[in-house]
């Protein structure tokens, strides 16, 4: 897997903790720096800790399922990125301005679910699984600190487009194994 698609698949998987972090950022009165810091961390730490952990899983049942890794990442992708684009066409969520530990660890956890599974797919597909999780991390961290001053900035106008936009390159990548892995086409990156 080349450096470009393993950063597709991070922005793609950054992209619901983004929208959240453009929540949080809209739910708060003053935005600190130490709000974006928080989201930044927890949003970074746990897209950074899922991939490793569903590729640890994956390992465990490789020699299983090795013969359809490439429909498997197909599925789990197209999944994952399914689900992204129904959420982005839902109702929008109740706003919180609770940074606490409790409200972020639960949506950390909820917005890194995506991830686990990625990690499983990285297992199948023989992805260095360190220097993934970290460039998933960093993105995510980057792209949650900056969410949470857009949306103190600009609203939640924009939480439903990058949950679309992060849905779409998943099933995109998705595709483009499954297609490789066939035979049918060879893409340059």
């Amino acid at each position: 897997m080349s450096m470009i698609e393993l950063f597709l698949i991070a922005v793609g998987l950054s992209m619901d903790a983004f929208a959240v972090s453009v929540c949080k950022g809209l739910s708060v009165r003053k935005l600190e720096w130490k709000h974006a810091l928080l989201a930044g961390l927890y949003f970074g730490g746990f897209q950074a800790l899922m991939p490793l952990t569903g590729w640890l899983l994956g390992v465990r049942f490789e020699v299983y399922i090795e013969s359809v890794d490439h429909w498997v990442a197909f599925v789990l992708l197209s999944v994952i990125g399914a689900g992204m684009i129904r959420e982005s066409r839902g109702d929008e969520e109740e706003q919180n301005d609770d940074f606490g530990v409790r409200t972020m660890l639960l949506l950390a956890v909820a917005t890194s679910i995506d991830a686990l599974a990625v990690g499983v797919t990285f297992a199948f597909l023989k992805v260095r699984i360190l220097p993934a999780c970290g460039l998933i991390g960093a993105t995510t961290f980057i792209l949650s600190a900056a969410g949470t001053y857009a949306g103190s900035v600009f609203g939640s106008r924009y939480k439903s487009r990058a949950e679309l936009a992060g849905g779409v390159i998943l099933i995109l990548i998705g595709l483009k194994i499954l297609l490789e892995h066939l035979g049918l086409v060879q893409f340059p990156f």
